[in-house]
């Protein structure tokens, strides 16, 4: 989960951008109570023609206290090609993301290479790695009694939506759209 002060850094660059008519005290209260999870996802980029030989295409991973899901790209997305390379995709758990959310990206990604080596001896050296922090994983605390969605103007319009008003899996992103799509064709 990201601290207070990265919160309220991200609500006063957005509300600065609205004079107070726009945006209540109460929506600015519902919209700083969203929590979120935060966690690290690698990639590993591997030359065409090489061979990443596991009997699965992804893998939800259980008793690991930093790698929590690991999938074989393009086999997961059936996507094979002599000429692309294929290419690896690593989330960690939660509490690891928590754990190592300051920390130097550098010494993030030798550390999830080195619980992935464990988890998966055979993969080969990939060709390039990249390491990516996702500080606004999934929503842990979504806004509360919202829809799908958040009317902050009715003049003009202005509706925010997403995962904050739901929950996070593809399920609520679709919640969500359906909600704002609603929201917008009864000001049509």
């Amino acid at each position: 989960m990201f601290g207070e002060k990265e919160k309220r850094k991200a609500l006063s660059d957005f509300s600065f951008s609205f004079n107070s008519t726009v945006i209540t005290a109460s929506q600015k209260q519902q919209l700083e109570a969203v929590r979120y999870s935060s966690r690290y996802a690698l990639g590993l980029f591997y030359e065409a023609g090489t061979r990443i030989d596991v009997p699965w295409s992804a893998q939800y991973v259980t008793g690991n206290p930093c790698v929590r899901f690991i999938s074989i790209d393009n086999k997961k997305r059936n996507i094979e090609s002599p000429e692309i390379g294929p290419s690896v995709v690593v989330h960690t758990t939660v509490a690891f993301g928590h754990d190592h959310l300051d920390s130097d990206p550098a010494e993030v990604q030798q550390l999830i290479l080195s619980h992935l080596e464990s988890l998966v001896p055979s993969l080969p050296k990939p060709a390039s790695v990249k390491c990516q922090k996702w500080r606004y994983s999934q929503v842990t605390k979504a806004v509360p009694d919202c829809p799908g969605h958040m009317i902050l103007h009715t003049e003009p319009l202005l509706i925010c939506g997403g995962d904050g008003f739901t929950h996070s899996n593809f399920d609520g992103c679709i919640d969500s759209a359906m909600s704002l799509a609603e929201a917008v064709k009864s000001y049509l």
